[in-house]
């Protein structure tokens, strides 16, 4: 069995590859996509093995694909290129002939706002729409994973780095959201191309959405952040031109703003709350909650 991870270098394929190594997988028998050599030292430090291949280049992916059993295909973050670098990967990954399954992070959807086409962020959507109907008609066996907003992003991207002072400023007004931390989404995956090995055809050709089982707004999540600060911390959700106003005061780069009063708008309408999930299962267990999360994120703080 060999597996190769794409898009190794990012934090999902660095959190897949940890949770391939400690489910005891031969180091030698995992293959880390790199760009470059020099980003793979990381990997050939634990004895796995390095391919060197970029999405943009056909002809560096076919010989990083040679001899690849199974391919955990991260999407393209380059959001201009995505729907050329994922086409790239399929029509390769079909012409090599040794790819028996590929595992696919796509990206959730609920179906009226797909079929509507009114999302504010249909231009994060339309390229993992476009990539699971190029995968569904490659003829290799697949599984999608339908990743809902990552936990993380809250963190990373939407409270600022100041919230356990000034409270969380964003956009999202009542909206609820069923995110999942971007470990427990590589946990799933890997388990997914793990359960191979004794049930070979369990998650071939199948859709999982992958997704929390709370909903939490973000008034619960000052709440939570409040318990952590020992201080009371609030939640405001300002109008559109307040928003951009404010963080263009503070110097914040225009695509990061319109980026985030996307992401917002989206929250504010609950494009990220459903019901249907997945990912306890595949995980056979609970996923990490956002008290979880938070606590462990600034727990040090």
């Amino acid at each position: 069995m060999t597996i190769l991870i794409t898009g190794s270098t990012g934090k999902f394929g660095r959190n897949s590859i940890e949770f391939l190594l400690s489910n005891g997988v031969d180091p030698k028998s995992i293959f880390a996509l790199v760009r470059d050599e020099s980003k793979g030292k990381q990997f050939q430090d634990k004895g796995i093995n390095i391919r060197i291949g970029d999405y943009s280049n056909e002809e560096s992916l076919i010989k990083a694909f040679e001899g690849i059993d199974k391919l955990l295909f991260i999407s393209s973050s380059d959001l201009e290129n995505r729907i050329q670098h994922h086409n790239n990967v399929i029509k390769v990954a079909k012409q090599v002939g040794t790819i028996k399954h590929l595992v696919y992070t796509s990206f959730f959807r609920k179906e009226e706002v797909e079929k509507s086409g009114k999302s504010s962020i249909d231009f994060v959507e339309k390229p993992h729409i476009i990539t699971e109907d190029l995968i569904e008609k490659s003829g290799i066996n697949y599984t999608i994973l339908q990743n809902i907003l990552y936990t993380d992003f809250l963190t990373e991207f939407f409270f600022g780095e100041k919230v356990l002072e000034n409270g969380i400023f964003f956009p999202a007004g009542n909206g609820i959201g069923n995110y999942a931390t971007r470990k427990d989404m590589a946990e799933a995956a890997v388990n997914i191309l793990l359960d191979d090995e004794n049930q070979p055809s369990k998650h071939l050709n199948k859709k999982y959405v992958i997704s929390n089982e709370e909903s939490p707004s973000f008034e619960d999540a000052a709440k939570i952040l409040s318990e952590i600060s020992g201080k009371p911390l609030s939640y405001t959700s300002p109008d559109i031109a307040t928003f951009e106003n404010t963080l263009t005061g503070l110097g914040v780069p225009s695509i990061y703003i319109q980026l985030s009063i996307a992401f917002g708008l989206a929250i504010q309408n609950n494009e990220f709350n459903t019901i249907k999930t997945d990912l306890s299962s595949l995980l056979k267990r609970k996923p990490t909650t956002l008290k979880q999360f938070l606590i462990e994120t600034y727990k040090k703080q």
